[in-house]
C-alpha cells in the first residue's frame, strides 16, 4: 500500500463524501471487506481523485453522468450529495441531469430526477 497516496484519498473521500459518511464506510471494515475499502480509498480517491488536473466540481459531474448511465441510484444519490459538497449548484445538477435524460434515456433520467430531488430540496432548506 502507498501511504501517501492513501492518506490523499482519505482526505479527498471525506471532503467530497463528508467524514460521517466516510467514518462509517470505514467503521464497517472487517476481514472480508477491508481489502476493498483500501481500494477505493487508495486508488479511487487517492490517485484518480487525488490527480489535481480536474477539478472537484468537474469530477462530480463526471460522476453523476456514468453513475447515472450505470443505474446504479444509491450510488448516484451519494454522489448528488458530493456534487452538492463540491460547490454545484442544484440548477447545475439540475443541467447535468437533463442531459443524462438525453443521452441515456428517459428512465435513467427519471430515476435521477426522483433520487435528487429529495437531497437538494434537503441542502437547500439546511442553508436557510
Amino acid at each position: 500500500m502507498d501511504q501517501k497516496r492513501y492518506e490523499i484519498g482519505l482526505a479527498k473521500r471525506k471532503q467530497v463524501l463528508g467524514e460521517a459518511y466516510v467514518d462509517r464506510a470505514l467503521n464497517n471494515v472487517d476481514d472480508f471487506n477491508r481489502d476493498f475499502q483500501r481500494i477505493l480509498t487508495e486508488y479511487c480517491w487517492g490517485e484518480t481523485w487525488g490527480d489535481e488536473t480536474l477539478k472537484p466540481r468537474e469530477r462530480s459531474i463526471l460522476n453523476l453522468g456514468m453513475i447515472a448511465a450505470l443505474g446504479k441510484m444509491e450510488e448516484f444519490a451519494t454522489h448528488v450529495r458530493g456534487a452538492l459538497n463540491n460547490g454545484l449548484t442544484p440548477n447545475e445538477i439540475r443541467a447535468a441531469l437533463t442531459q443524462v435524460t438525453i443521452y441515456c434515456g428517459a428512465p435513467i433520467g427519471v430515476d435521477c430526477f426522483r433520487v435528487a430531488r429529495p437531497i437538494i430540496a434537503e441542502h437547500v432548506k439546511s442553508k436557510k
